[in-house]
């Protein structure tokens, strides 16, 4: 259960247009005394379990949470619902049918009640070239320090003292292949400590195993910034377990300064409470100086939905992280082309307009289109920021014996962490949300502009945002010093 902070939380907003040496972020210890959950209403539910049946098995005031246990039947009871087993292409799992009720003593305190629907909430946002092709494709694509030096990030900048926190929702890696592949590009191996969360550990190989998005996460980062430690949090697939792996990563006592999600859902097939909840979680990740990256999605405009109805990729979608989109990205002469990543076969770069959030302060002089489904208006534009995503110019990750292209967004959203890594290093300070110092304060200059191409309903613009590559690709040293001045 959600909790109720014991007063407003800030608005990233406020903090955001600040320039970042003169940022005060919050410790988890004064957010927890100022926003956290109060004593009385972590009581009042406690009580609320105990006359249900119910036991309290964990309470946190900074993660507003109380996590209840006990028998299915006395929970249907509890929350006035009925609980059932479903089986679906992408596995059984728990559902409910009905709303959800708490009594009215109760009710102020509760902002959400998640964990009683365990269905899947989303999926890696990554793409691998077909085995047949892979031969091909692997002369086209890159190591993960190419691309880097491509993008012109410092090389001095190993982003040593920082940590980095990567979501998984499923998968695991072999700490001996990637030693064997951080050998081979002739890096030291980074620091990888595998946390937990809600019973989900680090076990790769095993059936529908997302291995793949895991070892494209972490051997990105530790490529470019082999000195940042990664915490991989595993978590269940479900909208609380989504939840409890942000939250546990940013109260977590060794503190990241930067997280990398390649996981999400369109933003319809998200409940109301599960993006709330999420929501409150980046909003904590700003306050406490978290900067958040978040793939944009691989299924263009439809985001994978049937019909010709266009959807944008959630959490990317939220106006309180960095929204990662993708390019097709080609080395000419020393220099670099690039184009929205679309193969036209369904995988191409996600973006468009939000159709949950209002259009952010700090991006009304974007010119966001308005959404091309019919009565659309113009809400939050997706994604901020891309990178290179397409697997057939994309990214050689692997065991460090076979290595294989691998693309998606969600090899842009750990690249963008590495390199708000290197910024936070080289600030000696975290950044955190840095969205409208990218909107409002910085020139273009700073930006490969993507002009050519889309991804289906939406169209890059030359020289300006647009809703499939946003502000495009980043220039690395240029972008690090305009932000740090």
């Amino acid at each position: 259960m959600l909790v109720r902070p014991r007063a407003p939380l800030p608005e990233p907003e406020e903090l955001g247009h600040q320039p970042l040496r003169e940022r005060r972020h919050l410790t988890r210890r004064e957010f927890a005394a100022r926003y956290g959950a109060s004593r009385k209403d972590l009581a009042a539910i406690a009580d609320f379990a105990i006359e249900h049946g119910l036991r309290v098995r964990q309470a946190s005031s900074g993660r507003r949470s109380v996590v209840l246990a006990g028998p299915a039947r006395r929970m249907e009871s509890a929350f006035s619902t009925r609980l059932s087993h479903y089986r679906s292409p992408h596995g059984d799992y728990r559902g409910r049918s009905g709303h959800l009720h708490v009594p009215a003593t109760v009710a102020p305190a509760v902002e959400a009640v998640l964990g009683l629907d365990d269905r899947p909430q989303a999926a890696p946002a990554c793409r691998a070239v077909p085995h047949a092709h892979a031969e091909e494709a692997r002369k086209t694509s890159f190591t993960p320090s190419r691309v880097a030096e491509l993008y012109d990030f410092p090389n001095h900048l190993d982003g040593s003292g920082q940590r980095i926190a990567v979501i998984e929702l499923g998968g695991g890696f072999r700490r001996s292949q990637l030693r064997r592949y951080f050998e081979q590009l002739g890096k030291p191996m980074p620091k990888l400590t595998a946390v937990a969360v809600d019973g989900v550990r680090n076990r790769p190989g095993i059936r529908h195993s997302a291995d793949g998005e895991v070892v494209l996460d972490v051997e990105v980062i530790g490529a470019i910034v082999p000195g940042a430690e990664q915490l991989v949090y595993f978590a269940p697939t479900s909208d609380r377990g989504f939840v409890d792996a942000v939250t546990t990563a940013l109260f977590d006592p060794r503190g990241p300064s930067v997280m990398s999600i390649s996981w999400g859902q369109a933003e319809a097939e998200w409940t109301e409470q599960g993006r709330h909840a999420l929501d409150q979680a980046f909003r904590t990740a700003a306050a406490l100086g978290v900067t958040v990256c978040a793939a944009a999605g691989d299924n263009g405009w439809t985001d994978g939905l049937t019909g010709r109805v266009a959807h944008v990729d959630y959490p990317a979608s939220s106006p309180h992280v960095l929204a990662c989109g993708g390019t097709r990205l080609e080395e000419l002469d020393g220099g670099i082309a690039e184009r929205v990543w679309n193969d036209h076969d369904g995988n191409s770069t996600g973006g468009g307009v939000s159709s949950c959030y209002e259009l952010p302060s700090w991006q009304k002089t974007a010119r966001v289109p308005a959404s091309v489904n019919a009565g659309g208006g113009v809400g939050r534009g997706v994604p901020d920021v891309a990178g290179n995503a397409d697997p057939h110019t994309g990214w050689l990750v692997g065991d460090g014996v076979t290595d294989h292209p691998f693309g998606g967004t969600s090899a842009v959203a750990p690249l963008w962490a590495a390199l708000v890594a290197q910024l936070n290093q080289h600030l000696g300070a975290r950044a955190g949300f840095i969205n409208p110092l990218l909107y409002e304060h910085l020139d273009r200059s700073v930006f490969n502009d993507v002009p050519r191409g889309g991804n289906g309903a939406y169209r890059a613009r030359r020289g300006a945002w647009d809703a499939c590559t946003g502000h495009g690709t980043p220039r690395g040293r240029a972008l690090l010093e305009a932000l740090s001045g």
